[in-house]
C-alpha cells in the first residue's frame, strides 16, 4: 500500500485544534477522486470524547450526534468503520498482531481541550462509571437518529416552500417565505439550517435575530440577513440566497464589437443577441441612476419605474445588463417587453453568474 506524506499549512486562528483539523481535511478532499473512499481510524472513545467536547461548547443536535459513520467528502466519501470499537480493544489487537504505531507527541499537550478531556476527564468518569465511554457513544447514536428525523422534516418543509418566480433564470436558491413563516420558531430554524447548510456557515442558536428581522419586516421593506458567506434577501414574498460578491453592483461598460457572437461580461456571466442585431455601435452598461428608456406606444419612461413594474429584486438591479447604442438605452436583458425591439426582430439574453464559481 502506497504511503504519501503531505505537509499542510495551519492557518493561525482562535483554535489551533480546529485550524489543524481543517488543514487535514482540506488535504484529504484535494486527493479524493470520484468514487474514492477514505477510511479513518476514529474509535468509540474518540466518539465519546467528541460528544463531551461539543456538549461543553453548547452544540445542538447535529453537533451532539458527533462523528457520522460515513459522509461525502469532496468527490468521494469518508468512512469510519471503527466507531463501535474501543481504544482498549484496538490496542489489544495491535499487540497480538505485533503491529507498531506512532503516538502523536501533541497528544500530551494539556493546553488542548480534547487532550484534557482524554487524559483527565474521561478517566475520572470511567473510574466512577466504567461504561461511560460506551454510554456517551451510544447517546451520540441516538442524537444522530434524532438529527436524521429533523433533516427529513426539514426536507418536507423545503419542498412545501418551493417558489416559482419570473426570475428562475437567475439560478439562485429561493424559497417562498409564507409557508416557512407559518411554522413554529423552532421548525423555522430547522428548515433554514437545512436549506442554508450547503451555502454558508451558520450562526449559533443565540444569533438568529437577523432571521426574525427579515421575516417580520414590513411588506414594502427590503430586509436582508447577512451571514458568513453571503446574504439572505427578501423580495416579492420570497427569500433568496445571494452568495458573497454576487450582490455587488457592476459598473464596467463593455463595447460589443461583434454582436453576432456572445459577449463575456467581467464577473457577470454572458450576454447574446437572438435575431438580427441592431445597427450602430453597441455596448453593455449598468445602472447608474436617472436612466430613461423609450418604449413604443408609451414614450419615454424612467428605468427605475420600469424595474418596479417588473418587480425586479433590489439585489439584481445593479447586475442587469443594459444594451446601449451610443447613449440610447435599447434593452434590459431578460425582462419581457424591455429585452428587445418592438417588432421582436432581436432580443437581449443574459446567462447570469450563479455564485462564487462564476465570480472567480
Amino acid at each position: 500500500m502506497a504511503f504519501e506524506l503531505v505537509r499542510v499549512k495551519v492557518e493561525p486562528g482562535a483554535s489551533l485544534e480546529q485550524a489543524a483539523r481543517q488543514a487535514r481535511y482540506t488535504a484529504f478532499t484535494d486527493r479524493l477522486g470520484e468514487g474514492d473512499v477514505l477510511l479513518t481510524g476514529q474509535h468509540r472513545d474518540d466518539q465519546a470524547e467528541t460528544l463531551l467536547f461539543r456538549l461543553l461548547r453548547g452544540a445542538g443536535v447535529r453537533g451532539l450526534a458527533a462523528m457520522p459513520e460515513q459522509r461525502r467528502l469532496g468527490r468521494g466519501h469518508l468512512a469510519r468503520p471503527l466507531l463501535g470499537v474501543s481504544r482498549v480493544e484496538l490496542e489489544s489487537y495491535a499487540r497480538q498482531q505485533g503491529l507498531r504505531w506512532v503516538e502523536d507527541p501533541s497528544n500530551d499537550n494539556q493546553q488542548f481541550s480534547r487532550n484534557f478531556l482524554r487524559s483527565q476527564v474521561l478517566p475520572l468518569l470511567t473510574s466512577r462509571w466504567p461504561q461511560a465511554t460506551a454510554s456517551l457513544a451510544r447517546t451520540a447514536g441516538h442524537l444522530a437518529e434524532a438529527q436524521q428525523l429533523l433533516d427529513e422534516l426539514a426536507a418536507q418543509d423545503v419542498a412545501s416552500a418551493q417558489a416559482t418566480t419570473p426570475f428562475a433564470w437567475l439560478g439562485l436558491p429561493v424559497l417562498n417565505l409564507g409557508p416557512i413563516a407559518r411554522l413554529s420558531g423552532a421548525r423555522q430554524r430547522n428548515v433554514m439550517r437545512h436549506w442554508l447548510a450547503p451555502l454558508t456557515r451558520l450562526p449559533d442558536t443565540d444569533h438568529w435575530a437577523g432571521w426574525e428581522a427579515l421575516r417580520d419586516a414590513a411588506q414594502d421593506a427590503r430586509p436582508l440577513w447577512r451571514l458568513a458567506d453571503g446574504a439572505l434577501h427578501r423580495a416579492q414574498g420570497c427569500i433568496w440566497w445571494v452568495a458573497a460578491g454576487w450582490e455587488q453592483a457592476c459598473s464596467e461598460a463593455v463595447s460589443w464589437v461583434d454582436p453576432r457572437a456572445p459577449l463575456d461580461l467581467p464577473e457577470n456571466g454572458q450576454v447574446s443577441l437572438e435575431g438580427e442585431a441592431p445597427s450602430g455601435g453597441l455596448s453593455v452598461r449598468y445602472r447608474q441612476g436617472a436612466e430613461v428608456m423609450h418604449l413604443s406606444g408609451r414614450g419615454s419612461r424612467d428605468l427605475k419605474r420600469l424595474l418596479n413594474e417588473h418587480a425586479v429584486p433590489a439585489f439584481l438591479r445593479g447586475r442587469l445588463p443594459l444594451l446601449y447604442r451610443d447613449n440610447e438605452l435599447l434593452a434590459v436583458a431578460n425582462l419581457p417587453g424591455l429585452d428587445g425591439s418592438p417588432n421582436e426582430r432581436w432580443r437581449l439574453r443574459w446567462v447570469a453568474p450563479t455564485g462564487d464559481q462564476s465570480l472567480s
